[in-house]
């Protein structure tokens, strides 16, 4: 097998485990009562300004991972570099339903002050595959 054929048929199996994975986390939201997903609602709450007391700046998705999912973010507080979001760009991002969850868990409290719901994960999901 040829390099060039190698790395196809890599891309291939990473991009088959994402999209189980990703299937895998989505039919858990449907169980929970979520759906039908939308990638507009996902990008609409991704955009969505949220304030804090005491906090002199909103915080929203986009402020550290950018309002184009296709190229990297950074992280405001520690200035860390965040892989790109999209799944066309880096289809193994959710590729590990347990830390997709820890990681939706730990921004949405930040974010939002709370955690995401089901619909809300999903929704975001959608926008991700979109991009």
């Amino acid at each position: 097998m040829t390099s060039k054929n190698a790395l196809i048929s890599a891309l291939f199996l990473v991009n088959g485990l994402a999209y189980g994975a990703t299937e895998s986390l989505m039919e858990g939201y449907r169980n929970d009562g979520a759906g039908p997903f939308s990638p507009g609602a996902g990008r609409s709450a991704w955009m969505q300004e949220h304030s804090f007391p005491g906090d002199v700046q909103t915080r929203n998705c986009a402020r550290c991972h950018g309002a184009d999912l296709t190229r990297p973010g950074r992280h405001v507080r520690t200035g860390k570099p965040i892989e790109p979001m999209a799944l066309s760009v880096n289809p193994a991002r959710l590729s590990d339903p347990g830390k997709a969850e820890k990681w939706f868990r730990r921004n949405c409290r930040w974010t939002l002050g709370r955690e995401c719901t089901p619909q809300e994960k999903g929704d975001f999901i959608q926008f991700m595959i979109s991009q």
